[in-house]
C-alpha cells in the first residue's frame, strides 16, 4: 500500500476548505455549477461512511456579484456589509443543492475569539462533531460581518481556519481546494515549473517557494495554505493542496491518486489539549527565553524552568497561554504560564529553589509545565 493510499484509509474524517477563486467566476459572482459540483463529491465522500467539513469561502466574492461591484471594498463596514449579503446567497446555494441529494447542511459561523476561550472551544466541537454524527454537513465560514482586524478578532484567511478547525475535531486530513494544483518548485505560470508531489519537512526553503499572485477577491494564497498545512502537520495530521476545478478530485484523493501536493504528518498527533494550546488560542504576552531553555523546550521536552527566562512582555496573567521566543525574536513553542509577567520578572534567571526567596512562596517548580506547553515549529 503506497502513502498516499494509507493516508486515504486512515481518513475517516475529512476537512475541505475551498478557495473564493475556485467558486466564482471572473466577474466574481458565484458559478453554481461548481458549487454543485463540490457538494456532490461531499456527498459521494460520505456514502462511503467518511464524515465531512467543508470550511467554504466566497462570501464576500458572492456579495460582491450580487450587489454588482468590480472591485473589493476596502472600508470595514462596507466589507463587512457585502459580506452579510454574500454570505446567505452562498449557504443557500449549498442548501439547495444538498437538499437535492437528501442530505442536511448547516451554516456555522466562527469568530477567532470563539475559539479563544476554552468553554466555547469545547462547545463548537460538540456541536460539530454532533452534526457529523447526525450526517450533516458543517459548513464553515469565518464571521466576516462581525470580525474586525482591529479588534484581532479575525482568522486572517479561511486557510487558516480550516486548520484550526482540523485540529479542533482531530481530523486526520485536510485538503485545501485552490484555483492551482499544488505546490510548485517555482512560478507555476513559468514554463518548466515543476508540481511538488510530497512534502515531509515544511521548512523555510519550502516557503521559499511561494510565488503568489494577487486578486481583487482573495485574502489567501500558497502562502497561507503553508501556514495551515504547517499548523496541522505539526499536531500530527496530513494536509493535500490541489486544484477544485477538477471535479473529481475528492474521490481520487480517497482512492489514493497522487494528485496535488501531499503534506505529511511531522509526528505522532498530539493531544486536543495540546492543540488548542499551541494552535488556537492566542498569546497574551511572550517568555523570552535563552538557547539552552529552547532546546530543552523543542528537543527533549522538557518544562520551561524560570532560570533559562530572560523576559516577559505583556500583561499576562497566571493561567494565560503565552508565547516562547528565542533571543532572536522567533517563536519555537506556546505555554500556560503558571505565573504572572510580574511574578516572571522578579524570578527570571533564578535557581527553583530561589523562586520562594523572591516571591515569599514557590507555588510551582516550573514557569510552564510541559504537559501544558505544544511546541510550535
Amino acid at each position: 500500500m503506497s502513502l498516499r493510499q494509507e493516508i486515504a484509509a486512515l481518513a475517516t474524517t475529512i476537512v475541505v476548505k475551498v478557495g473564493t477563486r475556485v467558486l466564482t467566476r471572473d466577474d466574481g459572482s458565484l458559478d453554481e455549477t461548481r458549487i454543485e459540483a463540490l457538494a456532490e463529491q461531499l456527498h459521494l465522500l460520505m456514502q462511503t461512511g467518511r464524515k465531512v467539513v467543508l470550511v467554504s469561502s466566497g462570501a464576500v466574492a458572492s456579495g460582491m456579484g450580487r450587489l454588482g461591484l468590480t472591485e473589493r471594498p476596502t472600508d470595514l463596514a462596507k466589507l463587512q456589509a457585502v459580506a452579510a449579503v454574500g454570505q446567505s446567497c452562498l449557504v443557500q446555494s449549498y442548501d439547495r443543492i444538498f437538499r437535492t441529494l437528501g442530505r442536511p447542511a448547516a451554516q456555522v459561523l466562527l469568530t477567532a475569539d470563539e475559539l479563544d476561550e476554552r468553554p466555547r472551544y469545547l462547545n463548537i466541537r460538540n456541536t460539530l462533531l454532533t452534526l457529523l454524527e447526525y450526517g450533516a454537513v458543517p459548513i464553515i465560514n469565518e464571521n466576516d460581518t462581525v470580525s474586525t482586524e482591529e479588534l484581532e478578532t479575525t482568522f486572517g484567511d479561511n486557510d487558516r481556519l480550516a486548520a484550526m478547525v482540523t485540529n479542533l475535531i482531530r481530523a486526520p486530513l485536510l485538503v485545501l481546494l485552490s484555483d492551482v494544483m499544488g505546490l510548485y518548485d517555482g512560478d507555476p505560470r513559468a514554463p518548466g515549473a515543476k508540481l511538488i508531489s510530497t512534502v515531509t519537512k515544511l521548512d523555510e526553503s519550502i516557503f521559499g517557494l511561494v510565488r503568489d499572485k494577487k486578486t481583487g477577491l482573495s485574502k489567501g494564497g500558497m502562502a497561507s495554505k503553508l501556514n495551515a498545512a504547517r499548523m496541522a502537520t505539526l499536531a500530527g495530521e496530513n494536509v493535500i493542496i490541489t486544484s477544485g476545478r477538477d471535479f473529481s478530485v475528492l474521490s481520487r484523493i480517497v482512492a489514493g491518486e497522487e494528485v496535488g501536493t501531499l503534506f505529511v504528518a511531522q509526528g505522532q498527533a498530539i493531544t486536543s489539549w495540546k492543540r488548542w494550546i499551541g494552535f488556537t488560542a492566542q498569546p497574551r504576552g511572550t517568555l523570552v527565553v535563552d538557547d539552552g531553555a529552547r532546546r530543552a523546550v523543542e528537543s527533549t521536552g522538557r518544562s520551561l524552568l524560570a532560570i533559562g527566562v530572560v523576559d516577559a512582555q505583556g500583561d499576562f496573567t497566571k493561567g494565560d497561554v503565552v508565547a516562547l521566543r528565542d533571543r532572536t525574536g522567533a517563536e519555537f513553542a506556546r505555554g500556560l504560564s503558571n505565573y504572572s509577567a510580574a511574578e516572571v520578572l522578579r524570578i527570571k534567571g533564578l535557581k527553583t529553589d530561589a523562586i520562594a526567596a523572591a516571591l515569599g512562596h514557590c507555588p510551582y517548580q516550573e514557569v510552564i509545565h510541559r504537559d501544558n506547553m505544544a511546541v510550535t515549529v
